[in-house]
């Protein structure tokens, strides 16, 4: 899993795969054309929240609304890459208490794909956009080695 880190550097983080789908995933959320004038990375901008925005913010907190949505978002896009890779619909499941612990899990066939543990989600966010195509790849890497091990159940 670490060939997904050392691949994605400063130059190429906003053209990485996993950073292409996940603006498209934004994309798709913009159905009457507001966010048009916003380049790409200025919608990713809410994802990026360096250590010290992040140390600004509550050690407990409820997550917001708008959290929780960009945290679907950011799984959504993992299934979506994983879909492309591995040629499987995979489906996003998210259980999130009100403090903002829970479960996200990415089905496909009757395979859990990916199966994340999620806690403190209201600080949910990367130190930098290589961070974040890091940590999304190492997911759909994650998730696609799964299926091909499985295949069988992913297919079912």
């Amino acid at each position: 899993m670490t060939e997904a880190v050392d691949v994605i550097d400063r130059e190429g983080a906003a053209d990485a795969p996993f950073i292409k789908d996940l603006i498209r995933v934004w994309r798709a959320q913009d159905s009457h054309g507001a966010w048009e004038g916003k380049s790409d990375l200025e919608l990713l901008s809410p994802y990026i929240l360096d250590r010290e925005a992040r140390r600004a913010l509550p050690i407990i907190g409820d997550p917001d609304p708008d959290t929780l949505w960009r945290l679907e978002l950011f799984y959504n896009a993992v299934a979506l890459s994983i879909e492309r890779d591995a040629g499987v619909m995979v489906s996003p499941m998210l259980k999130m208490s009100h403090e903002g612990f829970g479960r996200m899990v990415l089905i496909g066939g009757r395979l859990v794909v990916v199966n994340k543990q999620l806690r403190d989600v209201h600080r949910f966010g990367f130190d930098n956009l290589e961070r974040l195509a890091a940590d999304g790849a190492k997911l759909v890497e994650a998730g696609v080695a799964m299926i091909r091990k499985f295949p069988e159940v992913a297919n079912y």
